[in-house]
């Protein structure tokens, strides 16, 4: 079984860096648990939105993503669905979901998002970055 050789760990949120999101508006992310903590499977990413933040839409090919909204609220599009997400909601993105996320609201919004890890992440833009994106 892989990963069997683990070691746990305890990360705070404060301890992980959350540089900026390329080609979004205003959102931050931060690695919590991934292989550089022994996790071997699976990466947990939390991401912060300030109010007006913008991450354009996208899909991920071969790359599906569990999400659960920890704090605040945003509005999240789904291929041609728009739903509005607060926090404790959980989203299910599958592979190949065109997918963006925009805080609308006037305070920060975070939410963890889980994701297998592999090899060669592959991401389609399907939109330019908004006015003001970090382009790094």
């Amino acid at each position: 079984m892989a990963g069997i050789h683990a070691r746990p760990v305890v990360v705070t949120p404060e301890a992980a860096p959350a540089p900026p999101v390329k080609r979004a508006r205003g959102a931050r992310m931060a690695v919590l648990v991934g292989p550089e903590q022994g996790a071997p499977n699976f990466v947990t990413r939390r991401f912060l939105l300030a109010p007006g933040a913008r991450i354009p839409s996208h899909r991920h090919p071969a790359i599906e993503h569990e999400q659960v909204m920890v704090r605040g609220e945003m509005t999240l599009g789904l291929d041609e669905a728009v739903r509005t997400v607060r926090a404790g909601d959980a989203m299910f993105i599958p592979a190949g979901c065109a997918h963006w996320y925009e805080n609308r609201g006037a305070v920060e919004a975070e939410f963890l998002c889980v994701i297998p890890n592999v090899p060669g992440y592959g991401t389609e833009w399907l939109e330019d970055p908004p006015e003001g994106a970090y382009l790094g």
